[in-house]
């Protein structure tokens, strides 16, 4: 959606010019995120990187964008706004996207990226974790859509990524409250790509399986070949993998799609 491109024929954008578009990308400081915030350099958009712990995420991001000799293209570019808030808190998220109105950039795109898994067997999960999986994956993810929404429909022009997981699509032992997160953000997707779609505003979202990020680092060698072994590929995912069809849903490219769920696992089997 975000192009410096003709509008594809039969569409009406994109209308914000590209020095102006912004994407705000929640859980920058993660694999995912990282890879997303790279990607979004690279096209030349402005990123605002939204983490819970501005020093420890800026470093990651730093490290990311100097493997990917990008560092000093989003300095002098001026490319990157980092945002430190708690995404369970309404107020700091309210109070951010207060700062994302008042810069000079416009909100073309949202990744709803930021997320919390906690395995646990049914029997034994609490329900403050499975509160707090629901505030972060669903409430927080809910707020984020509507209050960028609001903010994307000035200009009648966004595209708005929920990324939720195969676990929500296909379940899991041990992770109940988790896959009632994540099916939930899929049915939100549904329901808000039908509500803003008259308005020019696409919600899509995408179904990683298993990908090398912070969540699976703590996997045993064991448990990971396990893994490894029901993926029809033979590989784990690379957060790039996900970014790359993230980048794709943000794009002019992908003008006519809403309202879908697309599943990034190399045929996982679980």
């Amino acid at each position: 959606m975000i192009s410096a491109s003709k509008p594809i024929e039969g569409s009406s954008e994109p209308r914000v010019p590209l020095e102006q578009a912004a994407i705000l990308i929640t859980g920058a400081a993660g694999g995912i995120g990282r890879a997303c915030v790279i990607a979004c350099v690279k096209q030349g958009w402005h990123v605002f990187a939204a983490m819970r712990n501005k020093q420890e995420g800026q470093e990651r991001l730093r490290e990311a964008l100097q493997s990917s000799g990008l560092n000093n293209v989003a300095q002098s570019a001026d490319l990157l706004t980092l945002l430190e808030y708690d995404v369970s808190d309404s107020k700091q998220v309210k109070a951010a996207f207060a700062q994302i109105k008042k810069s000079p950039y416009e909100l073309v795109g949202l990744v709803n990226n930021a997320g919390l898994m906690k395995d646990s067997l049914l029997g034994m999960t609490s329900l403050d974790d499975f509160d707090m999986q629901m505030l972060v994956n669903v409430r927080a993810s809910f707020l984020h859509l509507q209050l960028a929404s609001r903010l994307m429909t000035k200009n009648k022009q966004g595209s708005i990524v929920n990324v939720s997981s195969v676990i929500g699509l296909d379940g899991a032992p041990g992770q109940v409250a988790y896959s009632a997160s994540k099916a939930a953000l899929l049915g939100m997707t549904k329901s808000a790509a039908k509500e803003l779609a008259p308005l020019n505003i696409r919600v899509n979202a995408v179904a990683p399986g298993f990908i090398n990020t912070q969540l699976t680092h703590d996997y045993s060698a064991a448990k990971r070949a396990s893994v490894i072994n029901n993926i029809a590929v033979g590989r784990e995912g690379q957060p790039e993998d996900v970014a790359a069809t993230i980048m794709h849903l943000l794009s002019a490219q992908s003008a006519y799609i809403t309202g879908q769920t697309i599943r990034i696992d190399g045929m996982m089997s679980i």
